[in-house]
């Protein structure tokens, strides 16, 4: 009867242990009683493996505690991660070039002979400053005419009408405005026209090319002594605080932009704010890309005509979503990704999140509560420093 009694308390014991039922007809000692040491320590041994396998799915088993003093050393940073626009990027190979609106052709308007510069390759010039001096048999010429027409309409014009005819003042005006308006065709200014007298006239054929507005000379390709074509470039100058961008679009690439569209241009590590301004719609015969042209401040003066560069076009998101760092993103055996949430100072547990869409450096979360701190810098040591003391952070 006894060996029954022992047989049956096992047999119901089992079932309460296998179901997790706790009766208090058959307590622990009950079980300890009714069962060999063997079998005693085996089921301690199943009861405390589910406990830790429970456990094992608890933020206080998936984290770690780091105090400030490991943190600073690590460079961990916590941010509070909230809804915002962001901006989905698209890449794009560019070239920087002289403003075209903002830039100045130096050239001759007749035949000449370059007699002496005023300006240098580099050299930042003011506007009206004069930049090369030239000479010109046709100016020589024109400014003997002009002299001749200025004299004449100056006598004529003291004469008056009760001395000169109608008709023949009329004809002095007129030759006189067209002599002057021939020295300005040839690019001579108001103040060198008044300069034009009996005096000086052993500088006939002589002029300066003055700069038009102000900025860089970034070109001047010429020797003194050489003979130019009209037309023929001797300088050229920019004004280099506002320079453009041929950003080169792959046609399969359809974006959808706009005039001031914003952008990023990126030369050796270093952002640039940019806006759209135009936009070609033929494609390259050669390059076989469509040109879209920005527009960037040269804030720090690194920007030069030429340089290639990298142009990430901007669009926001139709909603505000959260977004991390991709280096905030830890990726577990089983490839879910996690991140590393502070749920009290330097207290980190690991929690798994769904990614969404990529905004350049960064990558859209889903899966947290708005204002979550997450390790967005330092994320690999503090997954180090759960391995070291023996947890998976990605609950394996």
């Amino acid at each position: 009867m006894k060996k029954f009694n022992r047989k049956k308390i096992s047999i119901i014991t089992l079932i309460s242990v296998f179901m997790g039922v706790t009766s208090n007809a058959y307590s622990a000692e009950a079980i300890d009683a009714s069962l060999p040491k063997s079998q005693v320590t085996s089921v301690q041994k199943e009861e405390h493996n589910g406990e830790t396998e429970d456990k094992g799915h608890t933020e206080s088993e998936e984290g770690i505690t780091l105090s400030p003093e490991k943190m600073s050393v690590a460079n961990i940073l916590v941010e509070s991660i909230l809804p915002k626009v962001h901006f989905n990027t698209v890449y794009a190979p560019g070239e920087i070039k002289v403003n075209g609106y903002k830039s100045y052709v130096v050239s001759p308007r007749t035949e000449s002979v370059i007699i002496k510069r005023h300006a240098i390759l580099g050299e930042h010039v003011n506007k009206d400053q004069n930049l090369v001096t030239l000479f010109s048999e046709a100016m020589a010429q024109a400014q003997a005419d002009y002299l001749i027409a200025s004299t004449e309409w100056q006598r004529i014009k003291k004469l008056g009408k009760q001395t000169i005819s109608e008709s023949r003042l009329l004809n002095a005006e007129t030759t006189f405005n067209a002599s002057y308006g021939r020295l300005i065709a040839f690019g001579l200014t108001d103040d060198a026209i008044k300069t034009i007298s009996k005096s000086n006239t052993t500088s006939f054929g002589q002029y300066s090319l003055t700069a038009q507005r102000a900025g860089i000379v970034l070109s001047d390709d010429f020797s003194q002594g050489q003979r130019v074509a009209p037309g023929d470039e001797i300088m050229l100058l920019a004004d280099e605080n506002d320079l453009w961008v041929e950003a080169k679009v792959a046609p399969s690439k359809k974006l959808s932009l706009s005039i001031n569209s914003p952008a990023i241009v990126n030369l050796d590590g270093q952002d640039y704010e940019a806006k759209v301004i135009q936009e070609a719609h033929t494609i390259d015969p050669i390059t076989r890309t469509r040109i879209v042209r920005l527009s960037v401040k040269n804030k720090d003066d690194n920007l030069h005509s030429g340089m290639f560069v990298k142009v990430n076009f901007q669009f926001e998101t139709d909603t505000q979503v959260m977004a991390v760092p991709e280096d905030a993103l830890i990726r577990g055996a089983d490839g879910d990704w996690t991140v590393f949430v502070e749920d009290h100072p330097g207290e980190f547990n690991a929690i798994e999140v769904e990614l969404g869409q990529t905004f350049s450096d960064y990558r859209e979360i889903i899966g947290l509560p708005s204002g979550s701190k997450v390790v967005t810098k330092g994320a690999f040591f503090v997954a180090s420093e759960i391995a070291k003391g023996g947890f998976d952070p990605h609950n394996h």
